[in-house]
């Protein structure tokens, strides 16, 4: 698959997608176009086609599921989730990195900081300080410059 910046890119599928995969062929025919999806010219489904698409049946969605109104859906931000499903489900971001195509794991690492789960997962990981509640002695000399500076 041809992606941004030109690079070709092997997605491995799992069973039930390859079947999937097989019988949208099936039922597609032969056409001349390498690619999976088609325009309806017959020509290779663009970024901008998907996205056409894409916004057609968001719209439909809307109407089964409200939520959704007001929420940019794009393709990118498809990509992005299923880079963090990956992530979470393998905890291994040279994995998510390959399936992204990414040259540089670096580029990758923004997933990371935009993961709310890893965020709390880091959070539940350190352990709280053992406080009690208690009175705070106030020193004489902190309540004397306090109040020379509100002067």
């Amino acid at each position: 698959m041809w992606s941004k910046g030109r690079r070709e890119r092997a997605l491995p599928l799992c069973k039930p997608a390859a079947a999937d995969v097989g019988a949208w062929l099936a039922i597609r025919g032969k056409q001349s176009a390498l690619e999976l999806f088609l325009s309806a010219f017959g020509c290779g489904l663009t970024r901008e086609g998907f996205t056409y698409v894409l916004q057609k049946y968001v719209v439909a969605a809307v109407l089964s599921c409200p939520s959704l109104h007001g929420k940019t859906i794009s393709p990118h931000g498809m990509r992005h989730t299923w880079a963090m499903i990956i992530f979470q489900a393998t905890k291994d971001l040279r994995k998510v990195s390959l399936w992204l195509g990414h040259v540089h794991r670096q580029t990758t690492e923004s997933y990371l900081r935009a993961d709310p789960v890893e965020k709390i997962e880091a959070l539940e990981a350190v352990t709280p300080p053992s406080l009690s509640r208690g009175q705070f002695p106030v020193p004489d000399k902190l309540i004397a410059v306090l109040q020379g500076a509100s002067l």
